[in-house]
C-alpha cells in the first residue's frame, strides 16, 4: 500500500475512534488528509470500504498470532503467546478498536461479527489450556476480555506502559507467579527465574532481540545477555 491509501486510513480510524463512524464524513477524512474529496474516492469508494480496510487486517493479524501460539506443544507457552500476542496486535490497532466499541453495531455485521466470535473462542481455549473445569474457562474468558477492555479505556496511555499494565492484570488472573522483587529503589527485576529464563532464551532463538527481550520481562539488556550465556 502507498502513502496516500495509509494516511488516508491512518486519518479515518482517529476520526473514527474519536467522533464515531457514522458521524464522520467523508470530506472530513479527505480534509485531516490534506486531499481533495475526489482524491479520496480515487482510493477508497465509499466509508464502508474504508471501515473494511481498517476491520479485516486486525482480524487477519489475530487469527495468525492465535494459530501461531497453537503451534506449540507446552501449554503454559500457548498461553503465554496467545496473550502476548493479543495484546500486541490489539495495541497495535488501538484506534480501529475505540471505533468497534464506539459503535458496537459495526461489531454484528458479516462478515466481522462470525470471525471475531471464532476468534474470541480460540483465545479462550488457548488461555484455558488442558484444565477444562468450569473455574479455569471461567478465569480464561476474563482474561481474554482483559486484554482489549483496557486498550479502549486508556487509549490514551503509552503502549509500552499499558501492555505491562495489561500483561500484569493477566497473569494475576491466572494465579501465575508474582513479579520478581525489584533492585534498590524500585526499578527494573535484577533477575529472571529458571522459567522465565528459558522463555528468554527460546525467543531469543526465534529472532527476538535484547532490546525486545529486555522489554518484555521488564530487565535490562545485561540481564538479558547473562541469561543468554547460561
Amino acid at each position: 500500500m502507498n502513502d496516500t491509501p495509509r494516511r488516508i486510513l491512518d486519518a479515518a480510524g482517529e476520526l473514527f475512534a474519536e467522533r464515531g463512524f457514522r458521524a464522520t464524513s467523508m470530506q472530513a477524512i479527505a480534509q485531516k488528509v490534506g486531499i481533495t474529496k475526489a482524491a479520496l474516492y480515487y482510493h477508497f469508494a465509499s466509508k464502508d470500504e474504508i471501515l473494511q480496510n481498517l476491520t479485516l487486517p486486525v482480524l487477519d493479524e489475530l487469527e495468525a498470532v492465535l494459530a501461531e501460539a497453537e503451534r506449540h506443544e507446552d501449554p503454559e507457552t500457548v498461553r503465554r503467546e496467545a496473550i502476548e500476542g493479543y495484546v500486541d496486535v490489539s495495541l497495535r490497532h488501538r484506534h480501529t478498536l475505540v471505533m468497534l466499541v464506539r459503535d458496537m453495531t459495526l461489531l454484528v455485521q458479516a462478515p466481522v461479527a462470525e470471525r471475531f466470535k471464532a476468534i474470541l473462542l480460540l483465545a479462550n481455549d488457548l488461555v484455558c489450556g488442558p484444565d477444562r473445569r468450569l473455574e479455569r474457562r471461567v478465569r480464561a474468558a476474563q482474561v481474554v476480555a482483559g486484554l482489549g477492555d483496557p486498550i479502549v479505556a486508556f487509549h490514551h496511555v503509552p503502549a509500552r506502559e499499558l501492555r505491562r499494565l495489561i500483561l500484569d492484570g493477566a497473569w494475576a488472573l491466572l494465579d501465575a507467579p508474582p513479579p520478581q522483587p525489584r533492585g534498590h529503589g524500585g526499578g527494573r527485576p535484577a533477575a529472571l527465574n529458571e522459567e522465565q529464563s528459558e522463555r528468554l532464551r527460546s525467543l531469543h532463538a526465534t529472532g527476538h532481540g535484547a532490546e525486545d527481550l529486555a522489554a518484555r520481562f521488564g530487565v535490562s539488556r545485561a540481564t538479558v545477555y547473562r541469561n543468554l550465556k547460561t
